[in-house]
């Protein structure tokens, strides 16, 4: 199944308001033990090549590489769990420990969550 860390590409739609829509990268973010045991839901994050300098902890810009065709920010402040059936098959990238902790730190500043 998935490991938090991967990328792949997600079928966000329908969206309401300000949520990001349509076909586009998501980060797995949830813990290992869920994505294990196959977990009906996922819990990722939202990537966006619209790129907006100086939005921390908003996102975290993370640069092209294998199958992730532009550098792109992380949607730290757009958490949301996912039905499986929404993430696409293709694996695209898999993000480095180091820029996993440092999402971490940010989704906790995000969710007023003791560092």
């Amino acid at each position: 199944m998935f490991q938090k860390g991967e990328i792949y590409l997600a079928k966000l739609n329908p969206k309401k308001g300000n949520e990001v829509g349509k076909i586009r990268p998501v980060l797995i973010y949830q813990t290992n033990i869920l994505n294990e045991c196959e977990h009906p839901t996922t819990i990722i994050l939202p990537i966006s090549t619209v790129l907006i300098d100086n939005a921390y902890p908003l996102r975290y810009r993370i640069t092209k590489r294998d199958k992730l065709d532009k550098t792109s920010d992380v949607l730290c402040d757009q958490i949301r769990a996912l039905d499986n059936q929404r993430i696409l098959e293709g694996f695209l990238t898999k993000l480095t420990y180091q820029e996993i902790l440092e999402i971490d730190k940010q989704v906790k500043i995000v969710l007023d969550i003791e560092i």
